[in-house]
């Protein structure tokens, strides 16, 4: 996936301030075989060191502190406030007993300023972030506000401090909901969204604590090195100055500097978005292949699938066979050029029959305004200014009978495990990140710790419901809908596509019940469906726009009748994300319900499990055989391990890329 680069416009900056603008730290190199598995230890012990004992004590030490504050007026809360940032200014690093004061003065502030006082497990979490953890606390335990008494502490160092989330609504929602207590505590909040143009880009990263999802800041970071080119190196600019006495060619950047960065939803964010690294491209006018793309796809539109070609699920390719390619090679006869070459015609078939099996509208992209939208397979939503690359994109566009816009050239990469290990201080936060501790420690060492609840979660977690077909199933869920629906109870219904949460809404207006549909195409009214889901007898139809740190808060009286109900209508490769969409239910001991649907024709069992064995189980629900939800449960429990062991070679490969690069880079003396 690459970003297109625009231009930046210049500001004027002094030679140290231009330094500060392009400071970050170099990655360590990652160890490997036995050293890293002594490493792994060491990150063990480290979590065992200063454990949880530790973080209650103090945590119980800044509650104790309570009273001091609670009687002190605004203005002289707001005089301590600015106290504490003085001295944090002056001394980047104080002592324990300054940093527990100053929570506690924080924490007073928080609840006068947002109305939402930190518990103790949020203190808890807020220490962890300062000390460089990876704190793991359950959906529903106030991760927002814990991170933003952190990077309060942060701000006060007026060092560059971001806190990366998933997207663009959390960003500008949490800037917004937090923007007092900043200001009270002498900090500045600013953001940085996908919609925003350089000028208002520099301005939300010239705050002291930013708001921004990875992809912005990572774009930002690699058009800032473009705009350097050869003169990244600060010392080499200041000697250019010097000697050619003219302006500094790093008078357009935007960030300033990196430092210090807190990261929500870490799992999502270093996990599983990190499979792909980030691109910057660069339009490249290439008449050959506007004209090849649209041949490439008039012939494939002619071929069959099992005759031609058979489509691999699992690894998301197209084979072709012996028939597919006398085809091909027959079609290819009377064409000139490359059309000889076998390798370049079969590849470009290959890329129009994926762009026909394998990118699907309403799941991978949208067509919007006659462009294709990409989706966001983790948020759900749409990414301006994104494009597929090597063709990919115009093979899309020519299925869709939409003008083929010109190919893209890369200028710059870098993967988000890299990017991360470039801050001086990193520390994130999640609800679900056990399974991944190994691999957070190996690859940015963070040390994971469990915060524990503030209040035991009570939320049902029924079994999963699984059917023969996706028919069976989604009248299945629409008949569960219909009658949870008449208890009054609000309803959140979870699908994987745009397409999927259409297709229940068909499904749900023949049945006369009314509902709200939030997916990428429909994003317009977010904020007011979230804030209405949890009332009596509403229906949420959502996609992953509405899985990860969207609070739904109960109405009064819906608690009584059992609080909010969460139906999953498929599972995920990932079971961190279906644990996340349940964790929308029952939050800070709220009642809840949470259960998912599934069938054997999903497409999570489609691409991992072989067809021999998904054919046996269907066999076995067709004629009703004892016990055939249980294999068939095993088996998607089998399908989402192969899921996660092949997302984490996809890692390590853009880990082994980025070693690749960086070894090459260091000997041609470029970084």
């Amino acid at each position: 996936m690459a970003i297109i680069a625009e231009a930046l416009p210049t500001l004027n900056l002094t030679p140290t301030q231009i330094q500060n603008l392009t400071r970050f730290k170099r990655p360590a190199k990652l160890l490997t075989g036995l050293d890293s598995v002594v490493d792994g230890l060491g990150g063990r012990l480290r979590r065992l060191r200063q454990g949880l004992k530790e973080l209650r004590q103090d945590a119980e030490k800044i509650d104790a502190m309570a009273g001091e504050w609670q009687t002190m007026p605004d203005g002289r809360l707001r005089e301590r406030l600015h106290e504490f940032r003085d001295h944090f200014r002056r001394n980047p690093e104080p002592s324990n007993e300054v940093v527990l004061s100053a929570l506690a003065a924080v924490r007073e502030a928080a609840g006068r300023q947002t109305g939402m006082r930190p518990y103790l497990v949020q203190l808890m979490g807020t220490l962890a972030l300062h000390r460089g953890f990876l704190a793991e606390m359950a959906t529903g335990e106030g991760k927002t506000l814990t991170a933003a008494c952190a990077a309060v502490l942060a701000g006060w160092t007026r060092r560059p401090c971001h806190i990366v989330t998933v997207n663009d609504y959390l960003v500008q929602r949490d800037a917004e909901w937090l923007g007092p207590l900043y200001r009270f505590a002498g900090v500045r909040v600013g953001c940085v969204t996908g919609p925003m143009d350089p000028e208002a880009r520099r301005q939300g990263y010239a705050a002291d604590v930013t708001y921004t999802t990875s992809k912005e800041l990572l774009a930002d970071f690699l058009r800032d090195r473009l705009r350097l080119g050869e003169l990244q190196n600060p010392t080499r600019r200041l000697l250019r100055q010097l000697i050619q006495n003219r302006a500094q060619p790093a008078q357009g950047l935007v960030l300033r500097g990196l430092h210090t960065a807190l990261i929500d939803e870490a799992d999502s964010v270093l996990i599983d978005e990190a499979v792909t690294p980030l691109i910057i491209s660069i339009p490249r006018e290439n008449p050959i292949l506007h004209e090849a793309v649209m041949v490439a796809h008039e012939m494939a539109s002619h071929m069959q699938p099992g005759e031609d070609y058979t489509v691999n699920w699992r690894y998301r390719e197209i084979e072709l066979t012996e028939a597919g390619r006398a085809r091909i090679e027959e079609g290819c006869s009377r064409l000139p050029g490359f059309w000889r070459n076998n390798e370049r015609r079969e590849e470009l078939i290959k890329q129009a029959l994926s762009a026909r099996e394998l990118f699907r509208p309403g799941k991978e992209y949208l067509v919007v305004d006659g462009k294709i939208m990409i989706v966001d397979e983790f948020t759900g939503r749409v990414m301006p200014n994104r494009t597929w690359r090597e063709g990919m994109h115009q093979a899309i566009e020519a299925k869709e009978n939409l003008p083929v816009s010109s190919p893209s050239e890369t200028a710059a990469r870098m993967s988000f495990q890299r990017f991360f290990r470039c801050f001086y201080r990193l520390s994130g936060m999640t609800g679900t990140a056990r399974e991944a501790a190994a691999e957070f420690w190996q690859i940015y060492r963070l040390p994971l710790i469990t915060i524990p609840t503030n209040r035991p979660c009570i939320r049902q977690q029924l079994p999963d419901r699984i059917f023969p077909t996706e028919e069976q199933k989604w009248q299945a869920i629409a008949e569960t809908v219909e009658a949870i629906h008449r208890t009054g109870r609000p309803l959140l219904v979870g699908t994987r596509s745009v397409t999927a949460s259409e297709h229940l809404s068909v499904l749900l207006q023949a049945r006369g019940l009314n509902h709200r549909v939030l997916n990428a195409a429909r994003h317009q009214e977010e904020a007011q469906i979230i804030a209405e889901a949890g009332e009596r007898g509403k229906i949420t139809i959502a996609t992953n726009m509405a899985g990860r740190g969207t609070d739904i808060k109960l109405a009064a009286g819906v608690a009584e009748l059992g609080g909010l109900f969460v139906i999953a209508t498929e599972r995920h490769e990932s079971g961190r994300v279906d644990r996340q969409l349940f964790g929308r239910a029952g939050r800070q001991g709220d009642p809840g319900t949470a259960q998912a649907f599934v069938s054997l024709e999903d497409e999570l069992l489609r691409r991992f499990i072989a067809a021999p064995l998904k054919q046996a189980v269907q066999r076995m629900a067709a004629t009703g055989a004892p016990g055939w939800e249980k294999v068939a449960s095993a088996l998607i429990g089998q399908a989402q391990r192969s899921a996660q062991r092949l997302a984490f070679h996809q890692r390590r490969g853009v880990l082994k890329t980025d070693t690749w690069l960086e070894e090459a880079l260091s000997f041609t003396g470029q970084d």
